[in-house]
């Protein structure tokens, strides 16, 4: 009898559990289906570009160097009495000013010796044309063929107005050579070297010092191939920023003066020279920017219209990344105009509001589905201000 229940039982027990599993896994389906599905779209960050005009930063490196330097030579042969104190090497004078003087006394003699020498001659003219009056004078009774210009003294005449004018010609040289007996500073002017000490006696024409000029001083520097299309199409006159590097920069301003209007044969540049005014800020009063000084020298250049300017590390293979309208990759093929520091400006290729992605993915394909991460409330505008100019 048990074993009939038995046998009756199994049966029935196993069906209950076999709807009880069917069941558990009829309620696991439903409950995995009202799940929502899982998004595996990759994250990128995005920004909106917009084209501005853009004006070219040209950069270049030169030397300072002086507009002039002279060989100061002596133009009259004496003894040096005495120098100005700021003339030694080194030493800044200025124009005008009195750099070393030579014993005077021969030439005030002989500018003595002129003045008498003219006052003679012209004394001398006096009497000739006195007599030359009284001649034409008795000549008015005399016949036409009895007149000569000896009798007259126009010969006379004349060889005394020449006595004149030589003797004027001397005075105007022993007053130069007594003038010459101080010798000047042509212009504001650094004293490189001195060959001259009091009680030395110099020859006319014997060089005794090199100055170079401070009132101006050029900067050469040259212009790379790829800048020439940039550079302002009237050039002369264009300002310019000029400045050091190092703990104690210096940044003065300029002016490019001309073009060399010569390719150099070892580099295949163009030369332009700047123009910097009172380099040692004698009458400025600025920090002094020395003779020798290896400078940066910046300008703009042309102003580029309607251009986009990216970070390079956003352009890879003259490609750009960007979202399309239906949140999906895309590759855009630009057009490098110029690279600039760590920027590249960018001309066809991009259009305004393009979003250009900031972060791509691993490994991005074109067509791609992304979603755009939201910025959060405390981030800065660096990101928009590392793709679009500031103004």
């Amino acid at each position: 009898m048990k074993n009939t229940w038995t046998k009756i039982a199994l049966p029935i027990v196993v069906l209950i559990v076999g709807v009880g599993a069917m069941y558990t896994i009829t309620v696991s389906a439903a409950k995995d289906e009202s799940k929502e599905a899982v998004d595996t779209r990759p994250t990128v960050k995005v920004e909106s570009i917009q084209s501005t005009d853009y004006p070219v930063l040209i950069t270049s490196f030169g030397e300072v160097t002086p507009l002039e330097s002279t060989l100061i030579s002596s133009q009259v042969a004496g003894e040096v009495t005495g120098w100005n104190e700021n003339f030694v090497a080194g030493g800044l004078v200025l124009r005008g000013e009195i750099l070393f003087s030579i014993e005077k006394d021969t030439y005030e003699a002989a500018l003595l010796q002129a003045e008498a020498n003219l006052s003679s001659a012209q004394a001398l003219l006096i009497e000739e044309q006195a007599r030359a009056n009284v001649a034409k004078q008795e000549a008015k009774n005399l016949p036409n063929n009895k007149v000569s210009d000896l009798y007259l003294r126009i010969p006379q005449v004349l060889s005394a107005e020449a006595a004149v004018k030589s003797a004027q010609a001397r005075l105007k040289i022993a007053q130069r050579d007594l003038a010459n007996c101080e010798i000047k500073a042509p212009y504001d002017a650094l004293v490189i070297n001195r060959n001259v000490g009091v009680g030395q006696y110099v020859n006319q024409g014997a060089q005794v010092a090199v100055l170079n000029n401070v009132e101006k001083a050029e900067i050469i520097f040259p212009i790379a191939g790829f800048d020439n299309a940039f550079l302002p199409t009237n050039i002369a006159g264009t300002p310019v920023t000029i400045s050091t590097k190092g703990f104690d920069a210096i940044s003065r301003e300029g002016l490019i003066a001309r073009d060399l209007g010569v390719i150099d044969q070892a580099t295949r540049m163009s030369q332009l020279v700047v123009r910097i005014y009172d380099p040692y800020g004698i009458k400025n009063g600025l920090v002094p920017l020395k003779y020798g000084s290896y400078v940066e020298v910046q300008f703009i250049g042309r102003t580029l219209q309607q251009v986009y300017r990216l970070p390079q590390e956003l352009v890879t293979n003259r490609t750009v990344w960007i979202v399309d309208q239906d949140n999906k990759l895309e590759p855009r093929k630009v057009d490098i105009i110029r690279e600039e520091g760590a920027y590249f400006l960018i001309g066809d290729g991009l259009n305004n509001n393009d979003k250009i992605v900031i972060t791509l993915p691993e490994y991005p394909q074109k067509g791609m589905e992304v979603k755009m991460a939201q910025p959060s409330s405390g981030s800065s505008n660096d990101d928009v201000l590392a793709i679009k100019k500031s103004s």
